[in-house]
């Protein structure tokens, strides 16, 4: 079989979508030997490169011309005669000649639905527009939790019968162990506490990082934030200056996959109250790394985070707190739960997801 990918995500995407198309090819690759997998896109990038060196995975340089993904890049897969072609983020190609081809798309979220106050006029009308369009042109919709495909079926009037939903894993990182000199390192290099909470997410309204300073100020514990900046951070910025938290709380940059592996697994708590997510990628990367999670109770957050994580409601900064603090207390029932957890993370493991990948493309070309 010869699977054509839209590979946009999987060469300039460092986070989410990115780590999504890379995972996706890796596991397949690995899982399925026997199978090309063909990456079409205009340029390639360091991103991936260990993936591109498997004998059966190929970067195929994309027709030259403007939007040539949209126009162009659905026949490139059809000239090397793919028998299946599976867009990696929301998006198929708008043009196809006359060569059979199947068609598969993963959406992640409709958040730009849910929450338009995140977004411009202007881009949830385009995200709006490509997802309806892909969803329709497509055979097969790829959800990546239940929340999806219910959001799917609301806002797209899609059939259910249409939509799969195959979970997403998480870097191989969070599954390794490190070397204690490794481990060592890291510790100095970001000066990380004995103890400490830890948050990882863009740093933006969504994420809701307010409210975990909220439920720590007036407490001693350490939180360290992993994360990129956006203007929100002023806020939190403010509030930490107008209650002289400086000390407690330590925002870190320049943290590669391999590090942030390690800060998930000194990490006593991970809290991660978003109030919507398509999947939440972190609450599974700190369920494999054996740290207990506070998670908010809403949209699929509760199936990545399992019967054993603790929910609170998001709005509430005071139940962040109170969980916190219960977990940070006792040791015992940080322990019982981090086993527990680590026992339900197996289902987004590599070979379970490659596995009902590889059962989705055989059905659709049977």
């Amino acid at each position: 079989m010869k699977i054509a990918y839209d590979a946009k995500r999987f060469f300039h995407n460092t986070s989410g979508l990115g780590n999504y198309s890379r995972d996706l090819i890796r596991i397949l690759s690995k899982y399925f030997p026997e199978n090309e997998y063909i990456l079409l896109h205009k340029n390639k990038s360091e991103r991936g490169a260990d993936i591109l060196k498997n004998s059966n995975v190929q970067f195929v340089e994309t027709s030259k011309g403007n939007m040539s993904r949209q126009f162009k890049m659905g026949k490139d897969a059809q000239k090397q005669n793919a028998d299946i072609f599976h867009g990696l983020s929301g998006e198929l190609p708008l043009k196809w000649d006359n060569k059979p081809i199947k068609k598969i798309v993963t959406i992640h979220d409709l958040i730009f639905v849910r929450y338009p106050q995140y977004y411009s006029f202007f881009d949830r009308k385009i995200h709006f527009w490509k997802f309806k369009k892909a969803a329709n042109s497509a055979d097969k919709i790829i959800a990546i939790s239940e929340q999806t495909k219910r959001d799917i079926v609301q806002f797209l009037k899609v059939p259910e019968s249409k939509i799969e939903v195959i979970y997403q894993g998480c870097h191989k990182a969070f599954k390794e162990e490190q070397s204690q000199e490794f481990i060592q390192a890291t510790k100095e290099k970001f000066s990380l506490s004995e103890r400490f909470i830890l948050n990882v997410g863009t740093i933006e309204d969504r994420k809701n990082l307010l409210n975990i300073v909220k439920g720590i100020n007036g407490t001693n514990i350490p939180l360290v934030v992993v994360g990129k900046k956006t203007k929100y951070f002023q806020k939190i910025a403010s509030f930490i200056q107008k209650n002289k938290m400086e000390k407690q709380v330590h925002f870190l940059e320049g943290v590669s996959m391999d590090e942030l592996a390690i800060i998930y697994k000194l990490a006593d708590v991970f809290v991660y109250p978003s109030f919507f997510e398509g999947f939440g990628i972190p609450v599974i990367e700190a369920l494999f790394s054996k740290t207990v999670t506070v998670t908010s109770n809403t949209s699929c957050l509760p199936e990545a985070g399992g019967p054993d994580s603790v929910y609170i409601d998001p709005n509430n900064h005071l139940d962040i707190q109170s969980k916190i603090k219960f977990l940070w207390e006792n040791e015992s029932e940080r322990k019982r739960r981090t086993e527990k957890g680590f026992e339900f993370v197996q289902k987004f493991n590599d070979e379970p997801i490659a596995n009902e990948l590889m059962t989705l493309y055989r059905k659709i070309i049977s």
